[in-house]
């Protein structure tokens, strides 16, 4: 069956059965990779793709501002939060900015733990899922479960049963031909993918080191208010709990470790680290800790160091770098060394809006690719080092994806206990490497 060209859609063509259609262009098997979809392939149809947020913070806001930025008639016509003052805030924020763009009324507002299920049942097309990452395997099958395209903010889950979950739905959005991204937006950007192309065409050899940085100070807080629940706080606060963020070292570092699975076509197998908190010891630092050091090694015996970092007053550092037998590259700056050195000189538009311009390209092009998997292995190979600084252990792969501890709570709403609660002098207890169980 060949693709439906947007410039041959009929313009009595209903939105519903225009999107149905995209879908069903790719019957059979072949989701196009990101990397295939031609910049220009944007669509001249009206057809109007509806979309919606699940989680109205800054990331929220961020995906959703590009998602309406993209070519073609787009609408956000649904909002949904567990708190109502973030998303009346959002709410204002996109009607300001995309006036056009925008039809949110009352109804289409859903607050609360229950939220998401709500705007998923309503009517749209794509849903945005930008809610901490403890939410989103969750999240994530209930929009596959109904149908809708998704791009779903990194990292995946915050444990090896969430991967697990998410890598069981990423089979069925496949087999529904849903379009699927994550954002991990290096895989479209163009120093990275330029890059990553001619280290593994040999510009540098064999590659027998990697190194992965995302080493920088504490991120935002919250202060604790008064008459707030336990729950609240920490939601308020879900960067610090690792129920709920996974630990710096999934929820930022992902991104680092992600291109060196990249570069190297596949998860590392066995991984060793050192971690703590040696300067984030107040009592609002919540249970994750402030540095990690990983050592992992891959299948053909190659090194990866990790590296980590929360701490003012240190060398900082976002990016990766390869060694290999005929020359060095720093990945993240597009530079090779060596007996082929190479500088990337191209354009550098903006990932964060290209990811979005290609996810919603290819929907139009009936070409939906789907980006869950390498998502949910790049994040379980940061959970992967996490249990392993944890652990102060030497771990397999197959030890830590098999890992039945989970980290979700019993129920989820206000009046419940969090996985992690302060003791009477309003102390998280840590992580003790050596007697921490991981798996």
């Amino acid at each position: 069956m060949s693709d439906p060209s947007p410039t041959t859609q009929p313009r009595n063509t209903s939105r519903r059965q225009f999107i149905q259609a995209t879908s069903a262009a790719v019957a059979g098997g072949a989701l196009a990779s990101s990397l295939d979809i031609s910049r220009a392939a944007y669509a001249g149809g009206d057809d109007q793709i509806k979309i919606a947020l699940i989680g109205c913070g800054g990331r929220g806001g961020g995906a959703t501002t590009q998602a309406l930025s993209t070519k073609g008639n787009v609408k956000l016509v649904a909002l949904a939060d567990v708190f109502r003052d973030n998303l009346e805030n959002k709410r204002k924020g996109f009607k300001t900015q995309f006036p056009d763009r925008v039809d949110v009324p009352d109804e289409r507002c859903f607050v609360g733990f229950d939220a998401y299920q709500k705007l998923i049942d309503s009517d749209i097309d794509l849903v945005i899922i930008a809610t901490p990452p403890g939410f989103r395997p969750i999240h994530f099958e209930a929009a596959v479960k109904a149908g809708k395209h998704i791009f779903m903010e990194k990292p995946l889950a915050v444990d090896a049963a969430g991967v697990r979950q998410v890598l069981a739905t990423a089979k069925i959005s496949k087999q529904k031909n849903l379009a699927v991204g994550v954002g991990l937006q290096r895989h479209h950007q163009n120093v990275y993918r330029e890059t990553i192309a001619r280290l593994k065409n040999g510009a540098i050899g064999d590659i027998l080191l990697t190194r992965a940085y995302w080493n920088g100070t504490r991120p935002w807080f919250r202060p604790r208010r008064p008459g707030q629940t336990e729950m609240e706080y920490q939601m308020r606060n879900w960067y610090y709990f690792c129920w709920v963020c996974g630990d710096h070292i999934v929820e930022q570092h992902i991104h680092n470790l992600d291109v060196i699975n990249w570069l190297k076509g596949g998860h590392p197998i066995s991984a060793n680290g050192l971690g703590g908190r040696q300067l984030r010891n107040r009592k609002d630092s919540g249970n994750i800790f402030d540095h990690h050091g990983v050592e992992f090694t891959y299948a053909d015996g190659s090194t990866m160091l990790s590296q980590c970092r929360q701490m003012p007053g240190c060398w900082n550092q976002v990016t990766e770098f390869a060694h290999g037998t005929k020359g060095t590259a720093h990945i993240g700056n597009g530079v090779i060394d060596g007996q082929n050195p190479w500088r990337y000189r191209g354009p550098r538009p903006n990932p964060y809006q290209v990811e979005h311009d290609d996810l919603f390209a290819s929907i139009r092009a009936g070409k939906p690719y789907n980006e869950a998997e390498y998502g949910a292995i790049s994040t379980m190979t940061a959970i992967f080092g996490r249990m392993a600084t944890y652990s102060g252990k030497v771990l397999s792969w197959d030890q830590a994806i098999g890992s039945e501890i989970q980290l979700r709570p019993e129920k989820y709403a206000f009046d419940a206990t969090p996985p992690s609660v302060p003791d009477k002098d309003g102390n998280y207890s840590l992580p003790m490497p050596g007697v921490t169980r991981v798996v």
